[in-house]
């Protein structure tokens, strides 16, 4: 038999990392980045609970962010590990034209240290970003994207709630 979604527990809010109470973690789930960007999905925690992930909008997910159950608890997420190609750049200027072509195609990206952006593997960018000339590797990372220009600035957070009152950090 299978559980019906009124049946199931309801994550109804995200609380960023370090602003819910660890003490009340009730399990963590591990989520590669596409899955991370959602409003409505039925889930699975590490332990193989499922429950409902029930938001007023889409929401970027970040690890170690708070899943608020309603009732009680918290679900952890974790970044899991994924295939990434990372593309190296010869020195800045060159860096600047491959995050233009890779923003350009409106494709999520990571910008790592000084040198180097990490996306999803994709046939088309890998062969775009080698005719860039830039040096390609494929890694096993979380991967953790840019927010873009409308996430509010700061990258490593989001729309949230504390309490009764909802802003952006």
């Amino acid at each position: 038999m299978s559980l019906m979604a009124d049946d199931l527990k309801r994550a109804t809010a995200i609380i960023p990392s370090g602003y819910w109470p660890a003490a009340q973690m009730v399990g963590t789930v591990t989520l590669i980045y596409a899955d991370r960007c959602r409003r409505r999905i039925r889930l699975t925690d590490d332990s193989g609970k499922p429950f409902l992930l029930d938001l007023d909008r889409p929401m970027r997910l970040a690890d170690g962010d708070g899943l608020q159950l309603m009732g009680h608890g918290f679900i952890k997420v974790v970044a899991a590990v994924e295939t990434l190609l990372e593309a190296r750049a010869k020195d800045a200027k060159h860096l600047a034209r491959l995050a233009w072509h890779v923003g350009n195609r409106h494709t999520a990206a990571e910008m790592v240290g000084d040198s180097a952006l990490r996306l999803v593997d994709d046939v088309v960018l890998r062969a775009m970003l080698k005719g860039l000339g830039a040096e390609l590797t494929t890694v096993q990372a979380p991967f953790h994207p840019e927010g873009g220009a409308y996430a509010g600035g700061d990258t490593t957070h989001h729309d949230h709630e504390h309490g009764p009152h909802t802003h952006t950090h």
